[in-house]
């Protein structure tokens, strides 16, 4: 197939490369009409009891929530007005008489008619200088009703005042809007950095040239793939976001190795353009092919995820890598073909790295740089003593997943914002001024349904009052099939007292008549345990999935039962050091001091699990790389120590290079974000590409290999095929004797 694809693209290279050209006009225009169809909603499971309860409620009731959309807090930035002055209730009432009533269904102030005095002192701060409103949105579901907010968030500003607005369930309004600026920063950034490493990689701006344009050709395809998907699913902007740098960086790293690759083909064939395309389909771009799909199997196991968010981000993500897949399969060799040659034009002046010629028992002279040696005296000094390299590598590993252990469930919220954000600005304000139990204080909704008698209600509303955490319990709406409870509660939605009193109530008896007692209400205490709860049951699964799939993708490639299941065992090992690490450095505020955000105290087990399977893919890919080259050697020589010395530093440097090109997508992402939650997964993939790009690959997996011999090929033998492997490649550069003056020698 892959010859097949290789002599394609030669025969048809120009009309390939047209229809490309085409495409990304295309995309350009109209893929970017998604940023307009993206979806706000998705993040709480169906299934879960306390969405069941919001969808009870509102859909008897309507919309008539006890707990506001959203709360706009006035004060006087002079400090010279107060609440009681007839200019400052001018300007508030104006401000809030303004709104338009398609977006607001209501709103109250301090100077709402019908309001009693108790009533009254809610909605005024402690020193009487500020006042707050309460504002309930329109709208069908969440999604319309922060489409409401948006309007309506710079209307509701009162002239000569200070206005913050936030609250409720709006910090998803602010925590998209931020993604959609960082996805901007993010680009603007990596890809001038890309640029540059890559010319440093192939010290000639042609084929520097080549794995960027295929960068940017798979993110025009990413946002036509999205707003594809946007017609059969939601897709968020964290899901595009996410996916469109993870098709950034895996369509650079397919370019460098293709490129590579076929410039050592030109090199070996004596500038046979169509042998060396040929070859690099064979061996290049069959391992790309399998590299994609472990990204594939990775992605798959968000399918596992109950919340509808996470089916969004495995869509976007395989559709992305399938189209990374195909660029790089189809349009990069069309356009190696029309190169040719030129794929070494405009070399950069800069001197050649050094080299040394050296000779070895069995073998014929070749000239090795420094980083050749290097990565050669590395690989000697593991294989001679694999144990304590092995066992070293290992406890370093379990150290840095140690934190795990004191993991905090916790739930994505207004404290994943940047401090000076209205989404944590407002919060504190109500938390420092304002009476807790006032019209902008936390409550959780009880839907009890069935006709239930008034003494029977009363006494359950004091057994969940008598609970410990637990405020004011009341009724907010009722009739005889359906009654609206709510409880005040303090803190923040994830705390452990909280989740605690969800559980209480869940576990009290219900009243007599009642057919069904849900407890829920939007962002609070319940939607934090049931995502996490909901997580957790369906993690083991995804993960399961994951490694099956992959033990059995890895045996078809190389014919063999323990690579794969060392494979599979040291990656999650590698990903959980890199979720160790996440928890030391952001629930416990471990690298606070470096990158400056809140410390939240918990963790969102969401966000590790969407780590996890996007980074197992990545980590898998390079093992693939590493352990193939290893493969070929084997299969050569039947040699397995001289095989593991090949292997690693025949890939050390292409690897490497391939590693720290999507660490500084990935990193770009993690370190340009103002949400703790993109910052989150951007620090977290990259980490997971550091440990495997290092640790892993270059000590765990070459001394693991060295102990287990000839054991790591069975049940297959090694044979001959004429000093070359049969099927997977290798990413096996030239040898320093094979390569030419120019710069096709220097990759």
């Amino acid at each position: 197939m892959f010859s097949w694809l290789g002599h394609l693209a030669y025969a048809r290279r120009r009309v390939l490369l047209i229809v490309a050209a085409l495409f990304a006009v295309l995309a350009g225009v109209w893929g970017s009409g998604v940023f307009g169809a993206l979806d706000t909603g998705g993040l709480e499971a169906p299934s879960a009891e306390s969405y069941r309860a919001t969808e009870l409620l509102e859909g008897h009731f309507g919309h008539r929530p006890a707990q506001a959309d959203a709360v706009a807090i006035y004060s006087d930035p002079t400090g010279r007005l107060s609440a009681d002055d007839p200019a400052f209730e001018q300007a508030v009432t104006a401000a809030l008489s303004g709104l338009p009533r398609t977006e607001v269904a209501s709103w109250t102030s301090y100077w709402s008619p019908g309001l009693t005095e108790e009533q009254r002192a809610g909605y005024l701060s402690k020193d009487g200088r500020a006042t707050l409103a309460t504002i309930v949105l329109r709208g069908a579901d969440s999604e319309e009703r922060l489409a409401s907010y948006a309007k309506i968030e710079q209307q509701v500003r009162a002239q000569g005042l200070r206005t913050h607005i936030a609250g409720g369930s709006t910090s998803v309004f602010h925590l998209q809007r931020l993604a959609t600026e960082n996805l901007a920063t993010a680009n603007m950034i990596s890809l001038p950095v890309l640029l540059v490493l890559l010319l440093i990689i192939f010290r000639g701006v042609v084929a520097a040239a080549i794995p960027l344009v295929l960068g940017i050709l798979a993110i025009l395809g990413s946002l036509v793939m999205l707003r594809v998907l946007t017609h059969v699913t939601d897709i968020s902007i964290f899901a595009m976001e996410i996916s469109m740098l993870l098709g950034l960086g895996l369509a650079i790293d397919y370019g460098l190795f293709m490129v590579s690759r076929f410039r050592e083909e030109l090199v070996r064939s004596g500038g046979d353009v169509r042998a060396s395309l040929v070859v690099t389909m064979n061996t290049a771009g069959h391992t790309v092919a399998f590299s994609g799909l472990t990204v594939i199997i990775g992605l798959c196991g968000l399918m596992f995820f109950p919340q509808p968010i996470s089916r969004a981000f495995g869509f976007g993500g395989i559709a992305v890598v399938l189209f990374d897949l195909l660029a790089a399969l189809v349009v990069l060799p069309a356009g190696l073909a029309v190169l040719g040659h030129r794929i070494n034009a405009l070399r950069l002046p800069w001197p050649r790295r050094r080299l040394r010629t050296v000779t070895g028992e069995g073998r014929t002279a070749e000239s090795v740089t420094r980083e050749d040696r290097a990565w050669r005296w590395l690989a000697e000094a593991v294989t001679r003593r694999p144990l304590p390299w092995l066992t070293g590598g290992l406890l370093a590993l379990l150290i840095a997943a140690a934190p795990l252990l004191s993991l905090q469930q916790g739930l994505t919220n207004h404290r994943y914002l940047p401090a000076d954000n209205e989404g944590q600005v407002v919060p504190a304000i109500l938390r420092a001024d304002f009476p807790q139990n006032g019209p902008a204080g936390t409550r959780m909704d009880i839907a009890v349904a069935g006709p239930v008698e008034r003494a029977a209600l009363d006494d359950y509303l004091k057994s969940v009052e008598g609970l410990p955490n637990a405020g004011t319990a009341g009724v907010h709406l009722t009739d005889p099939e359906l009654t609206w409870v709510t409880v005040t509660y303090q803190g923040e939605a994830d705390d452990a007292q909280n989740l605690e009193l969800v559980r209480d109530i869940r576990s009290l008896n219900p009243p007599a008549g009642t057919t069904e007692v849900l407890v829920g209400g939007p962002g609070g205490p319940a939607v934090s345990l049931d995502n996490s709860d909901a997580t957790t049951q369906a993690l083991p699964w995804a993960l399961a999935f994951i490694g099956l799939s992959t033990l059995v993708l890895l045996f078809l490639a190389f014919r063999s039962v323990l690579v794969p299941v060392k494979a599979v065992a040291v990656a999650f090992l590698s990903l959980a050091a890199s979720c160790g690490i996440i928890v030391w450095g952001f629930q416990e505020g471990g690298l606070a001091g470096l990158m400056n955000f809140p410390v939240v105290g918990t963790t969102d087990v969401w966000a590790l699990g969407l780590i996890v399977t996007i980074a197992f893919g990545l980590v898998t890919d390079y093992e693939m790389f590493l352990v193939s080259r290893i493969h070929e050697e084997y299969v050569a020589t039947g040699d397995n120590r001289r095989a593991v010395i090949t292997g690693l530093r025949g890939t050390g440097s292409l690897i490497t290079r391939a590693g720290l090109l999507m660490v500084v997508v990935l990193a770009t992402m993690g370190f340009t974000a103002t949400s703790l939650f993109l910052i989150t997964i951007g620090v977290g993939l990259t980490l997971s590409v550091v440990i495997d790009a290092t640790l892993v690959r270059s000590i765990v997996v070459p001394a693991a290999m060295q102990l287990l011999g000839r054991a790591n090929w069975w049940p297959s033998r090694a044979r001959r095929s004429g000093g070359r492997a049969e099927g997977f490649d290798r990413v096996r550069p030239a040898s320093r004797a094979e390569a030419p003056s120019g710069p096709a020698g220097h990759t």
